[in-house]
Protein backbone atom coordinates (compact mmCIF):
# COMPACT_ATOMS: atom_id res chain seq x y z
CA UNK A 1 0.00 0.00 0.00
CA UNK A 2 1.81 3.08 -1.25
CA UNK A 3 0.49 6.56 -1.88
CA UNK A 4 1.31 8.78 -4.86
CA UNK A 5 4.58 9.85 -3.20
CA UNK A 6 5.85 6.34 -2.52
CA UNK A 7 5.08 6.28 1.20
CA UNK A 8 4.09 2.88 2.55
CA UNK A 9 0.80 3.01 4.45
CA UNK A 10 0.58 0.34 7.13
CA UNK A 11 -1.04 2.15 10.08
CA UNK A 12 -4.73 2.89 10.63
CA UNK A 13 -6.02 5.10 13.45
CA UNK A 14 -9.61 4.11 14.24
CA UNK A 15 -11.94 6.50 16.02
CA UNK A 16 -14.46 4.29 17.79
CA UNK A 17 -16.55 7.21 19.03
CA UNK A 18 -16.76 10.98 18.60
CA UNK A 19 -17.85 11.38 22.23
CA UNK A 20 -15.63 12.28 25.16
CA UNK A 21 -16.01 12.80 28.89
CA UNK A 22 -13.48 15.68 28.78
CA UNK A 23 -13.59 19.05 27.03
CA UNK A 24 -9.87 19.70 26.74
CA UNK A 25 -8.81 23.20 25.78
CA UNK A 26 -7.04 22.10 22.60
CA UNK A 27 -9.43 19.39 21.46
CA UNK A 28 -13.11 20.23 21.88
CA UNK A 29 -15.27 23.33 22.55
CA UNK A 30 -16.26 23.67 26.20
CA UNK A 31 -19.94 23.33 25.33
CA UNK A 32 -19.23 20.11 23.47
CA UNK A 33 -20.31 19.14 19.97
CA UNK A 34 -23.34 17.65 18.27
CA UNK A 35 -22.78 13.91 18.60
CA UNK A 36 -23.19 11.58 15.66
CA UNK A 37 -26.40 9.51 15.67
CA UNK A 38 -25.80 5.93 16.79
CA UNK A 39 -26.96 4.63 13.40
CA UNK A 40 -24.06 6.43 11.70
CA UNK A 41 -21.38 4.98 13.96
CA UNK A 42 -19.61 1.87 12.75
CA UNK A 43 -20.31 -1.24 14.80
CA UNK A 44 -17.39 -3.25 16.16
CA UNK A 45 -18.07 -5.88 13.51
CA UNK A 46 -18.00 -3.25 10.78
CA UNK A 47 -14.70 -1.84 12.04
CA UNK A 48 -13.26 -5.35 12.07
CA UNK A 49 -14.46 -5.89 8.51
CA UNK A 50 -12.70 -2.72 7.33
CA UNK A 51 -9.46 -3.96 8.90
CA UNK A 52 -10.00 -7.46 7.50
CA UNK A 53 -10.24 -6.05 3.99
CA UNK A 54 -7.22 -3.74 4.39
CA UNK A 55 -4.88 -6.21 6.08
CA UNK A 56 -4.14 -8.14 2.83
CA UNK A 57 -3.16 -4.82 1.25
CA UNK A 58 -0.43 -4.23 3.84
CA UNK A 59 -2.17 -2.87 6.92
CA UNK A 60 -0.21 -4.04 9.95
CA UNK A 61 -0.93 -1.72 12.86
CA UNK A 62 -4.07 -0.16 14.27
CA UNK A 63 -4.71 2.35 17.04
CA UNK A 64 -8.07 2.88 18.74
CA UNK A 65 -8.88 6.52 19.44
CA UNK A 66 -11.91 8.73 19.96
CA UNK A 67 -13.24 10.98 21.32
CA UNK A 68 -12.45 8.88 24.37
CA UNK A 69 -12.52 5.22 23.34
CA UNK A 70 -13.01 3.78 26.82
CA UNK A 71 -16.47 5.32 27.13
CA UNK A 72 -17.74 3.02 24.37
CA UNK A 73 -19.08 -0.13 26.07
CA UNK A 74 -17.16 -3.39 25.96
CA UNK A 75 -14.23 -2.05 24.00
CA UNK A 76 -12.38 -5.29 24.69
CA UNK A 77 -14.74 -7.03 22.23
CA UNK A 78 -13.37 -4.89 19.40
CA UNK A 79 -9.79 -5.57 20.52
CA UNK A 80 -10.46 -9.31 20.42
CA UNK A 81 -11.97 -9.05 16.92
CA UNK A 82 -8.93 -7.13 15.67
CA UNK A 83 -6.51 -9.54 17.36
CA UNK A 84 -8.00 -12.39 15.36
CA UNK A 85 -7.36 -10.76 11.96
CA UNK A 86 -4.37 -12.28 10.12
CA UNK A 87 -1.64 -9.76 9.39
CA UNK A 88 -2.40 -7.34 12.23
CA UNK A 89 0.77 -7.18 14.29
CA UNK A 90 0.12 -4.34 16.72
CA UNK A 91 -2.97 -2.97 18.47
CA UNK A 92 -2.63 0.26 20.44
CA UNK A 93 -4.99 2.57 22.32
CA UNK A 94 -5.00 6.33 22.94
CA UNK A 95 -6.91 7.41 26.05
CA UNK A 96 -7.26 10.28 28.49
CA UNK A 97 -6.79 7.69 31.24
CA UNK A 98 -9.84 8.65 33.28
CA UNK A 99 -11.37 5.18 33.06
CA UNK A 100 -8.32 3.20 32.12
CA UNK A 101 -7.49 1.51 35.46
CA UNK A 102 -10.77 -0.43 35.36
CA UNK A 103 -10.35 -1.34 31.69
CA UNK A 104 -6.65 -2.18 31.54
CA UNK A 105 -6.79 -5.88 32.59
CA UNK A 106 -9.66 -6.71 30.22
CA UNK A 107 -8.09 -4.88 27.29
CA UNK A 108 -4.75 -6.62 27.82
CA UNK A 109 -6.45 -10.01 28.05
CA UNK A 110 -8.31 -9.30 24.80
CA UNK A 111 -5.07 -8.60 22.96
CA UNK A 112 -4.17 -4.93 23.41
CA UNK A 113 -0.42 -4.44 23.01
CA UNK A 114 0.26 -0.91 24.18
CA UNK A 115 -1.23 2.39 25.23
CA UNK A 116 -0.74 6.15 24.93
CA UNK A 117 -2.15 8.11 27.86
CA UNK A 118 -2.71 11.87 27.80
CA UNK A 119 -1.20 13.59 30.83
CA UNK A 120 -1.25 17.36 30.41
CA UNK A 121 -0.60 18.05 34.09
CA UNK A 122 0.25 16.30 37.35
CA UNK A 123 -1.64 18.85 39.46
CA UNK A 124 -5.26 17.88 40.24
CA UNK A 125 -6.65 21.40 39.94
CA UNK A 126 -4.87 22.04 36.67
CA UNK A 127 -5.95 18.67 35.25
CA UNK A 128 -9.53 19.75 35.92
CA UNK A 129 -8.98 23.18 34.37
CA UNK A 130 -7.50 21.77 31.16
CA UNK A 131 -10.11 19.00 30.85
CA UNK A 132 -12.88 21.42 31.91
CA UNK A 133 -14.47 18.49 33.71
CA UNK A 134 -14.11 16.89 37.13
CA UNK A 135 -11.35 14.28 36.94
CA UNK A 136 -11.26 11.66 39.69
CA UNK A 137 -8.47 9.42 38.38
CA UNK A 138 -4.97 10.85 38.99
CA UNK A 139 -2.97 10.61 35.74
CA UNK A 140 -0.20 8.57 37.35
CA UNK A 141 -2.77 5.97 38.46
CA UNK A 142 -3.65 5.33 34.82
CA UNK A 143 0.03 4.93 33.92
CA UNK A 144 0.61 2.53 36.81
CA UNK A 145 -2.45 0.52 35.75
CA UNK A 146 -0.98 0.16 32.27
CA UNK A 147 2.34 -0.90 33.73
CA UNK A 148 0.70 -3.43 36.04
CA UNK A 149 -1.31 -4.89 33.15
CA UNK A 150 1.89 -5.53 31.20
CA UNK A 151 1.21 -3.10 28.37
CA UNK A 152 4.40 -1.90 26.71
CA UNK A 153 5.66 0.53 25.66
CA UNK A 154 3.71 3.07 27.69
CA UNK A 155 3.71 6.49 26.07
CA UNK A 156 2.70 9.68 27.84
CA UNK A 157 1.30 12.45 25.63
CA UNK A 158 1.68 16.01 26.90
CA UNK A 159 0.28 18.93 24.89
CA UNK A 160 2.43 21.86 26.00
CA UNK A 161 0.63 25.21 26.30
CA UNK A 162 2.42 28.42 27.22
CA UNK A 163 1.11 29.95 30.42
CA UNK A 164 -1.12 26.95 31.06
CA UNK A 165 1.07 23.91 31.75
CA UNK A 166 4.52 24.65 30.30
CA UNK A 167 5.92 25.16 33.81
CA UNK A 168 5.48 21.40 34.41
CA UNK A 169 7.64 20.01 31.62
CA UNK A 170 10.54 19.22 33.95
CA UNK A 171 8.25 17.52 36.48
CA UNK A 172 6.75 15.39 33.72
CA UNK A 173 10.18 14.53 32.29
CA UNK A 174 11.24 13.43 35.78
CA UNK A 175 8.82 10.48 35.46
CA UNK A 176 11.27 8.90 33.00
CA UNK A 177 13.95 8.71 35.70
CA UNK A 178 11.87 6.23 37.68
CA UNK A 179 9.73 4.43 35.11
CA UNK A 180 10.22 2.95 31.64
CA UNK A 181 7.70 5.45 30.32
CA UNK A 182 8.11 7.54 27.19
CA UNK A 183 7.00 11.12 27.86
CA UNK A 184 6.36 12.97 24.59
CA UNK A 185 5.90 16.73 24.55
CA UNK A 186 3.61 17.77 21.71
CA UNK A 187 3.54 21.24 20.22
CA UNK A 188 0.05 22.67 20.50
CA UNK A 189 -1.95 22.49 17.26
CA UNK A 190 -4.47 25.36 17.46
CA UNK A 191 -7.05 24.02 15.01
CA UNK A 192 -10.81 24.23 14.97
CA UNK A 193 -12.79 26.65 17.06
CA UNK A 194 -10.59 26.30 20.14
CA UNK A 195 -10.94 29.63 21.93
CA UNK A 196 -8.90 28.46 24.92
CA UNK A 197 -5.80 27.40 22.97
CA UNK A 198 -4.40 29.75 20.35
CA UNK A 199 -1.16 30.37 18.46
CA UNK A 200 0.11 32.44 21.39
CA UNK A 201 0.15 29.26 23.49
CA UNK A 202 2.48 27.32 21.18
CA UNK A 203 5.84 26.39 22.78
CA UNK A 204 8.46 25.32 20.17
CA UNK A 205 10.18 22.00 20.72
CA UNK A 206 13.63 23.61 20.91
CA UNK A 207 12.45 25.65 23.89
CA UNK A 208 11.00 22.56 25.53
CA UNK A 209 14.27 20.65 25.18
CA UNK A 210 16.21 23.63 26.53
CA UNK A 211 14.01 23.67 29.63
CA UNK A 212 14.43 19.92 30.09
CA UNK A 213 18.21 20.33 30.28
CA UNK A 214 17.68 21.71 33.79
CA UNK A 215 17.13 18.11 34.90
CA UNK A 216 20.33 16.85 33.28
CA UNK A 217 22.01 16.30 29.95
CA UNK A 218 19.88 14.69 27.26
CA UNK A 219 21.30 12.26 24.73
CA UNK A 220 19.49 11.50 21.45
CA UNK A 221 18.32 7.90 21.36
CA UNK A 222 16.09 5.49 19.51
CA UNK A 223 12.43 5.47 20.42
CA UNK A 224 10.44 2.55 21.82
CA UNK A 225 10.78 -0.74 19.96
CA UNK A 226 7.14 -0.61 18.91
CA UNK A 227 5.71 2.35 17.10
CA UNK A 228 6.86 4.44 14.18
CA UNK A 229 5.45 7.81 15.04
CA UNK A 230 6.82 11.32 14.56
CA UNK A 231 8.47 11.77 17.96
CA UNK A 232 12.23 12.43 18.27
CA UNK A 233 13.53 10.86 21.48
CA UNK A 234 16.19 11.68 24.07
CA UNK A 235 17.25 10.04 27.32
CA UNK A 236 18.72 11.18 30.62
CA UNK A 237 21.76 9.23 31.77
CA UNK A 238 20.66 6.01 33.47
CA UNK A 239 16.95 6.69 32.94
CA UNK A 240 14.71 3.71 32.12
CA UNK A 241 12.37 5.94 30.11
CA UNK A 242 12.77 8.57 27.42
CA UNK A 243 11.53 12.04 26.61
CA UNK A 244 10.42 12.96 23.12
CA UNK A 245 9.15 15.93 21.17
CA UNK A 246 6.49 15.93 18.47
CA UNK A 247 6.75 19.00 16.28
CA UNK A 248 3.77 19.62 13.98
CA UNK A 249 4.24 23.40 14.23
CA UNK A 250 8.00 23.85 13.80
CA UNK A 251 9.03 20.85 11.69
CA UNK A 252 7.15 18.77 9.17
CA UNK A 253 7.38 14.98 9.39
CA UNK A 254 5.02 14.37 6.48
CA UNK A 255 7.71 12.75 4.32
CA UNK A 256 7.62 9.66 6.55
CA UNK A 257 3.85 9.59 7.15
CA UNK A 258 2.63 6.01 7.18
CA UNK A 259 -0.93 6.45 8.44
CA UNK A 260 -4.53 7.08 7.55
CA UNK A 261 -7.56 7.58 9.79
CA UNK A 262 -11.00 6.04 10.03
CA UNK A 263 -13.59 8.31 11.61
CA UNK A 264 -16.30 6.97 13.89
CA UNK A 265 -18.84 7.24 11.06
CA UNK A 266 -16.68 5.31 8.63
CA UNK A 267 -14.88 7.95 6.61
CA UNK A 268 -11.27 7.39 5.64
CA UNK A 269 -9.13 10.50 6.07
CA UNK A 270 -5.64 10.50 4.63
CA UNK A 271 -4.38 13.58 6.51
CA UNK A 272 -5.28 14.86 9.97
CA UNK A 273 -5.17 18.45 8.72
CA UNK A 274 -6.76 17.91 5.34
CA UNK A 275 -10.39 17.74 4.33
CA UNK A 276 -10.18 14.90 1.79
CA UNK A 277 -12.04 11.81 2.91
CA UNK A 278 -13.64 8.74 1.38
CA UNK A 279 -16.90 7.23 2.65
CA UNK A 280 -16.22 3.56 3.44
CA UNK A 281 -19.33 3.03 5.55
CA UNK A 282 -21.89 3.15 2.76
CA UNK A 283 -19.88 0.81 0.58
CA UNK A 284 -19.34 -1.52 3.52
CA UNK A 285 -23.05 -1.67 4.35
CA UNK A 286 -23.87 -2.24 0.69
CA UNK A 287 -21.53 -5.22 0.58
CA UNK A 288 -19.11 -3.59 -1.87
CA UNK A 289 -15.34 -4.18 -1.74
CA UNK A 290 -13.31 -1.45 -0.06
CA UNK A 291 -10.03 -1.88 -1.93
CA UNK A 292 -10.95 0.47 -4.84
CA UNK A 293 -11.97 3.18 -2.39
CA UNK A 294 -8.81 2.75 -0.39
CA UNK A 295 -6.63 2.93 -3.51
CA UNK A 296 -8.40 6.12 -4.55
CA UNK A 297 -7.91 7.64 -1.12
CA UNK A 298 -4.16 6.94 -1.21
CA UNK A 299 -3.90 8.54 -4.63
CA UNK A 300 -5.35 11.71 -3.11
CA UNK A 301 -3.21 11.71 0.06
CA UNK A 302 -1.41 15.08 0.11
CA UNK A 303 2.35 15.41 0.12
CA UNK A 304 2.26 17.40 3.36
CA UNK A 305 -0.20 19.07 5.67
CA UNK A 306 -0.97 22.79 5.45
CA UNK A 307 -1.21 23.40 9.19
CA UNK A 308 1.39 26.16 9.23
CA UNK A 309 -0.61 28.14 6.67
CA UNK A 310 -3.91 27.72 8.51
CA UNK A 311 -5.44 30.04 11.04
CA UNK A 312 -7.47 29.17 14.12
CA UNK A 313 -10.91 28.01 13.07
CA UNK A 314 -12.12 26.48 9.85
CA UNK A 315 -11.23 22.90 10.77
CA UNK A 316 -12.98 20.14 12.64
CA UNK A 317 -12.15 19.71 16.30
CA UNK A 318 -9.43 17.12 16.91
CA UNK A 319 -11.97 15.00 18.77
CA UNK A 320 -13.96 14.61 15.56
CA UNK A 321 -11.12 13.20 13.48
CA UNK A 322 -9.39 10.94 15.99
CA UNK A 323 -6.56 13.25 17.01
Amino acid sequence: MKDAFGRSIEYLRISVTDRCNFRCLYCMPEEGLQWLPRSEILSYEEIAEVVTQLAPLGLRRVRLTGGEPTIRPELEKLVALLRAIPGIEDIALSTNGSRFPEHAPRLKAAGLDRVNISVDSLRPGRVRDIARRTVTTPPVDALLAAEHAGLSPIKVNVVVMRGINDDEVVDLARLTLEHAWHVRFIELMPVGDMRGATWEHVVPSEEILDRLSALGALTPCAGPARGNGPAVYHRYSGAPGTVGVITPMTHTYCASCNRVRLTADGRLRTCLFGDAEVNLRDALRAGKPLEPLFVRALEEKPKEHALLQMQVGGLQALSQVGG
